[in-house]
């Protein structure tokens, strides 16, 4: 099964049901990810729960004042059977800017105003907002 697609479904249903906390399984790739994503004020905190083969990453999700998710949907862009690459030119805004295109660089995970300011590309993993 695809990780990343894990990992996003697993916030957007958690913030639609109005959870506290999403709980997936823990990798150095999804626990990135996360971090930016706690950069990014989607998810308030992030921590590593575990030991050995049993770790998970528990994400605290973040809401609006009016308890509103600050998370309404996710769509996936590169998949297993098709990688989807953007040059630094083709890096555009999602969702007039009020969304995030998260992206793996040869700098990192980085977000789309990231990328554009760093100079590089790389392979679209997701865009949220």
């Amino acid at each position: 099964m695809d990780k990343i697609s894990n990992l996003i479904i697993s916030i957007k249903n958690a913030s639609n049901a109005r959870k506290e906390y999403a709980s997936v399984p823990f990798s150095k790739f999804k626990l990135e990810i996360a971090e930016l994503l706690q950069k990014e004020n989607y998810i308030k905190s992030v921590s590593k729960k575990g030991k050995k083969v049993k770790k998970t990453l528990e994400l605290e999700i973040s809401y609006n004042e009016d308890k509103s998710p600050k998370i309404t949907d996710v769509k996936r862009v590169s998949k297993l059977s098709k990688r989807i690459y953007f040059g630094v030119k083709d890096i555009r805004t999602v969702k007039g800017g009020k969304g995030l295109l998260v992206l793996s660089t040869p700098k990192g995970i980085l977000t789309d105003r990231q990328a554009r300011k760093e100079g590089v590309g790389g392979e679209a993993l997701f865009k949220i907002w």
